[in-house]
């Protein structure tokens, strides 16, 4: 199970926001490309970007800071998301040197849109599922729709998708704890690997996502937690790998 360090993006910072909130967020850097290097230094294995401000507008807006971090760490694969709404979109992120694109509110919006993104960039295609309550977000959260997780996730089974992003919104940015539940119920009820994301605190909330790993749980994200100190990242990571005998 992979141990996945973000970086979310705001006005060109490194920020972190509490509940999908815009005006409720710590910046942590103004030097994003130096944060990932700190994140490689420590054993990252995969960084996971956000464009905080391109999910709102509903088009890339840090897209020069994502680009600048995959030429500076070539040898890190990233997966990116927010405000990635066409495939000339996603191509210009790949062609950048992004491994993953991240489809998010357009994979409630158009699901054919993510088939047809698979089919174009294959292998290249995580979609993200937000959700609160069990229901899937998009707009960068600030709409709640009536779809389930786990009915829209299964419709992207066998299409070609890489892994599901899960995100529990309630617990996002908060350090409560992450959703093992609702994850794992999610890993169980399809065929494409879960990455879990939102709430992880300390190696507790690794431990316990170590236990359903072997249900379909292929990483977890991690944010406040590594930048706050409550989670050495090196140490996450080296847990996970003895777990799995790597």
């Amino acid at each position: 199970m992979l141990v996945i360090p973000a970086i979310d993006l705001k006005g060109g910072h490194c920020v972190r926001l509490k509940q999908g909130r815009m005006d409720d967020n710590t910046v942590y850097s103004t030097q994003p490309v130096e944060v990932a290097g700190q994140w490689l230094a420590q054993g990252a294995r995969r960084l996971h970007l956000v464009d905080l401000d391109g999910a709102f507008a509903g088009k890339p807006v840090n897209a020069g800071v994502i680009n600048a971090i995959c030429l500076a760490y070539p040898e890190l694969p990233v997966q990116i998301g927010g405000g990635i709404r066409n495939l000339d979109t996603a191509k210009a992120y790949i062609d950048a040197g992004v491994s993953w694109v991240i489809i998010g509110t357009q994979a409630v919006k158009e699901p054919a849109f993510v088939d047809a993104l698979c089919k174009a960039c294959a292998g290249k295609v995580i979609v993200g599922l937000d959700a609160k309550a069990g229901l899937v977000a998009t707009e960068g959260w600030a709409d709640v729709s009536d779809i389930t997780a786990v009915s829209l996730a299964k419709q992207f089974e066998d299409i070609g998708v890489s892994a599901i992003v899960y995100t529990d919104i309630s617990r996002d940015g908060m350090m409560q704890g992450v959703n093992v539940e609702q994850t794992s119920a999610l890993a169980d009820a399809i065929n494409i690997p879960v990455i879990a994301s939102g709430g992880v605190t300390d190696q507790r909330d690794i431990d316990a996502l170590l236990k359903q790993a072997k249900r379909g749980i292929a990483g977890t994200i991690v944010g406040r937690a590594i930048y706050e100190g409550t989670l050495d990242l090196a140490s996450a990571q080296a847990i996970a790998d003895r777990a799995f005998g790597a």
